[in-house]
């Protein structure tokens, strides 16, 4: 699984994996369209299933907060405990019971369900222990948002205990291909529970549906043995490897290569690929390049040039981008674009369409979400307000996260919303001078290849290192190495050792980094 040239066409899948995190950058077409983070050890993901204790009921919001272990209470609605719940309750004490031996969920007798015009009041009361589920991360100031309607989510199915209904997602059109997934859901699936078919699994067999029904009916049966065991508050169920769940969600046949800069991983990945499309695997690549892999496959620059407050896209016409707690506001701009022979109302339609299609990808890019407010450029035409409402409802369909979007005013406002269920994705694209820490005064620049000389002594004649590595921004790599008798090759001939530089565009303009023979940093 070894790479050794670039290819990146269609849609590509760039994974860099570091101790600290994995970054997973969507691109398609070369045209960076996602950007996830998944922090390594993170706490309180979407999916997670947790053990509780009711703290506090708020019956002025038909609420409870709800101790999960975070520094903040989560929070828990009425209408989010869903109709199921004193089935659900029932057996969390039955599981949770020390004398209870083995037990099927199907044998359980159903409870009534709860009134959905009912009170927070009549179901929970402080000290109560509850079985939750993650449905939002937390968020700014906000604790995790809380369901105790549990869900079980694979890559063709959603399994919900305690409920008897099938219901098929709405994306899938054929009325018959609805009526036959259906009908082989209830044919295979046991009593007490429910099943949600996801669009993909349009035109599979029901060998396929089956076999991952029954995976997660064992998974949802790991929670018998942990309530046992439980401690209040606990994790008792995580959501599966973060980086497998992103790509069981935005996995697509038609992916070209999914590249990965690290052995385990890959190998994770092409496992997960191979019980999903057997045929795919072999597009699981490894990455061993010297250069970073956003570096080399051009992600960084891109990241860079799309998180700005200000991100241009065509012909002089530019997005302003600002954020607020309650919601965003995207200004588009013509700029200084004009055509001769168009007049006012043609040019504003012109640029109103490819701002659409820009801002459609800085939706995913940034996984904004709440209330987004786009301030187009006036257009007087009704059918030309028709027009662009229609592109952006056709650029919106790919989008996976819920979301509506409401026509366009008379004033050319158009109001989306877009579920968040995480901390929007941020990145800091303007920089602070590493030397002067942003004062405008810097130690002399002529010292600054002194300083990269002292270095280089020391690690060759002090540490004995064989080889080095060192890393730092293009401009000065280009400097370090440009003619026949670079500086490069002066170290190289004075100490006679191999000496690599690689100019990384993530780094700042005089930071640097030095690696030994072994790749581990060398720290001064």
């Amino acid at each position: 699984m070894n790479i050794n040239e670039k290819n990146v066409v269609s849609s590509d899948l760039i994974i860099d994996v570091s101790p600290s995190e994995v970054v997973i950058a969507l691109l398609e077409d070369k045209r960076l369209v996602e950007l996830t983070r998944a922090k390594s050890g993170a706490k309180f993901e979407v999916g997670d299933i947790y053990l509780g204790k009711v703290k506090k009921i708020m019956p002025s919001l038909n609420a409870a907060f709800i101790d999960v272990g975070y520094k903040k209470d989560a929070f828990l609605h009425y209408h989010d405990l869903g109709p199921q719940f004193s089935t659900l309750n029932k057996f969390m004490k039955i599981a949770g019971s020390k004398k209870s031996g083995a037990f099927s969920v199907s044998r359980i007798g159903s409870e009534r369900d709860i009134n959905k015009n009912g009170k927070i009041t009549d179901v929970l009361k402080s000290g109560q222990n509850i079985l939750v589920q993650i449905s939002k991360e937390p968020i700014s100031t906000k604790g995790p948002r809380l369901t105790s309607e549990l869900s079980f989510a694979g890559r063709n199915l959603v399994l919900l205990p305690f409920s008897d209904k099938v219901s098929v997602s709405q994306k899938i059109e054929s009325i018959e291909e609805k009526n036959r997934l259906k009908k082989l859901i209830q044919s295979i699936k046991p009593r007490r529970y429910g099943v949600i078919v996801r669009t993909v699994a349009e035109g599979k067999h029901v060998a396929e549906l089956d076999r991952e029904l029954k995976k997660l009916i064992i998974r949802f049966g790991t929670i018998l043995p942990r309530l046992k065991k439980a401690v209040v508050p606990s994790l008792i169920i995580g959501e599966v490897n973060r980086t497998t769940a992103i790509i069981r969600d935005i996995y697509n046949p038609d992916f070209s290569d999914i590249i990965v800069n690290d052995t385990d991983a890959a190998e994770e990945i092409a496992d997960y690929i191979e019980t999903i499309d057997p045929d795919k695997k072999k597009i699981v690549k490894e990455y061993k390049g010297g250069q970073p892999i956003f570096d080399y496959y051009g992600v960084e620059k891109k990241v860079k040039s799309l998180f700005g407050k200000t991100v241009s896209f065509k012909n002089g016409a530019y997005l302003i981008i600002e954020h607020t707690e309650a919601f965003h506001v995207i200004d588009v701009n013509s700029g200084n674009r004009s055509k001769d022979g168009m007049d006012q109302e043609s040019n504003a339609l012109e640029v109103d369409l490819a701002a659409a299609d820009e801002i459609a990808r800085q939706l995913r890019l940034r996984d904004m979400g709440g209330i987004i407010v786009i301030d187009f450029i006036d257009m007087h035409d009704p059918e030309n307000r028709q027009k662009l409402f229609d592109r952006m409802r056709e650029n919106m369909a790919s989008d996976r996260t819920k979301h509506n979007i409401l026509p366009l005013s008379k004033f050319c406002l158009m109001q989306i919303t877009r579920q968040r269920v995480r901390p929007e994705e941020h990145v800091e694209t303007a920089e602070v001078c590493p030397t002067c820490n942003g004062t405008g005064k810097i130690t002399p620049s002529i010292l600054f290849t002194d300083e990269l000389e002292c270095k280089v002594k020391y690690i060759f004649e002090d540490l004995n290192k064989k080889k080095i590595t060192l890393k730092i921004h293009p401009y000065i790599a280009a400097f370090l190495t440009k003619g026949f008798f670079s500086q490069r090759m002066k170290w190289a001939l004075h100490y006679f050792k191999r000496i690599n530089i690689i100019g990384v565009d993530s780094y700042n303009y005089l930071e640097y980094h030095f690696f030994d023979e072994n790749d581990e940093e060398v720290i001064f």
